[in-house]
């Protein structure tokens, strides 16, 4: 069966593949911050189906080191199998630190790559994917570059069975007009499907967007934004953004009672940090050192597969329950950072100190001798690892501690 005769599920359940070399067709300046690379196959063999939210890896050449793996969504129509389109984010160093460099993969490509530059891709990958069988009314919500993904799920919805019926929210934050990507090719999209609504939130709008009126409230999105743009009504929710973003519209949805199976989200970064406010209940002060009511001490079965987060952590027992060993990592509070979260962007290398581990999926791109992939990664007996101090001390924080 063609790509084209697939389902959205089936295309978005396919494991990776490997690299191949794309040339970049063209370069467009979305915003002051996010640039957009076009790109179509240095072979002329046809481009793999993706579904609107998926992402490619990049494996980039960086001068004077290792190969550099990166993810980055796809931006484009589903409906053009003649090229992809990835927009990047220039990211700079953290404010205030100035002994941090900035992101290396975006500078390398935003300072590098030009049309006709060859890049080593493989994908597309990825489960946050606006499938064919929607039919409750959608809001595509982003903080961002966390708009990326979600402008691709625009075009889908736009071609989709039932398109005109099928009522569909935009909800877009940003800080101010200099750094809203896209804007005129959504507002394109709305003015073709008088269904689509979009609502734009700038947190610090300048005097020239003041002048061409080009966003709809500031500061940030409130639960009277939502009240007042949203009809009661059983939403499905695309949620991509910054951490501070998710976090803050996670339990604005939640509070507002949407469930928690129809907020979909791309977060990178713990998983559990959204989760553990499901329940939207009032804050409640606590000493720091508190151990989560959720967290009880349990004794580890005598026969029980172990792993040990770092040589000095205490053991925990292996849940069979746990997709890898990076959902058992969370479970315990240890904050390890991840990108792809099914093996192909080396993100969550972490050193294996002790033991064995087995792969469901082989890696894209297998990790060097002495380390393991955490996000695909299941122990094959007794294992213990060697976070880094910062993931271990995390951990340490919010996991409990034996009698």
């Amino acid at each position: 069966m063609s790509d084209a005769g697939k389902t959205a599920a089936e295309l978005a359940s396919r494991a990776p593949t490997g690299f191949r070399r794309l040339r970049v067709s063209a370069r467009t300046r979305e915003s002051a911050s996010i640039v957009s690379f076009e790109l179509v196959p240095a072979d002329g063999e046809a481009l793999p189906a993706f579904v609107a939210g998926q992402f490619v890896t990049l494996r980039l050449p960086l001068p004077g080191g290792e190969p550099l793996l990166r993810t980055y969504s796809l931006s484009g129509d589903p409906a053009d199998t003649a090229r992809w389109r990835i927009s990047v984010k220039r990211e700079p160093a953290p404010a205030g630190r100035e002994d941090l460099a900035p992101g290396r993969g975006s500078s390398y490509l935003h300072d590098a790559v030009q049309v006709g530059d060859e890049l080593e891709a493989a994908g597309p990958s990825g489960a946050f994917v606006c499938g064919d069988d929607i039919t409750r009314p959608v809001v595509l919500m982003s903080g961002g570059v966390g708009l990326t993904p979600l402008v691709s799920m625009l075009h889908r919805l736009r071609a989709m069975a039932g398109a005109r019926d099928r009522r569909v929210y935009f909800i877009h934050a940003c800080e101010s007009g200099a750094v809203h990507a896209f804007g005129r090719e959504v507002q394109a999209v709305a003015a073709e499907c008088p269904n689509v609504r979009v609502h734009v939130c700038y947190r610090q709008p300048a005097a020239q967007d003041r002048r061409a009126q080009t966003f709809d409230s500031e500061g940030l999105i409130t639960r009277e934004t939502l009240q007042g743009l949203l009809p009661l009504d059983d939403y499905e929710v695309y949620l991509c953004g910054p951490p501070a973003f998710m976090q803050a519209n996670w339990r604005l949805l939640r509070s507002l009672g949407v469930a928690r199976e129809r907020i979909h989200y791309e977060f990178f970064g713990p998983a559990t940090v959204l989760e553990a406010d499901a329940d939207v209940e009032p804050a409640r002060e606590t000493s720091p050192d508190a151990v989560p009511r959720t967290e009880t001490i349990r004794e580890i079965d005598a026969h029980a597969t172990t792993v040990r987060f770092h040589p000095d952590a205490a053991p925990v027992a292996w849940d069979d329950r746990c997709e890898s060993l990076l959902e058992l990592a969370e479970q315990h509070g240890y904050a390890v950072p991840f990108s792809c979260r099914v093996g192909i962007c080396n993100t969550c290398v972490t050193p294996l100190a002790q033991g064995n581990v087995e792969y469901a999926t082989a890696p894209l791109d297998p990790p060097a001798e002495g380390t393991v992939l955490l996000c695909c990664a299941k122990p094959a007996g007794h294992v213990t690892l060697a976070l880094s101090e910062a993931c271990a001390q995390s951990g340490a924080a919010r996991s409990p501690q034996p009698a």
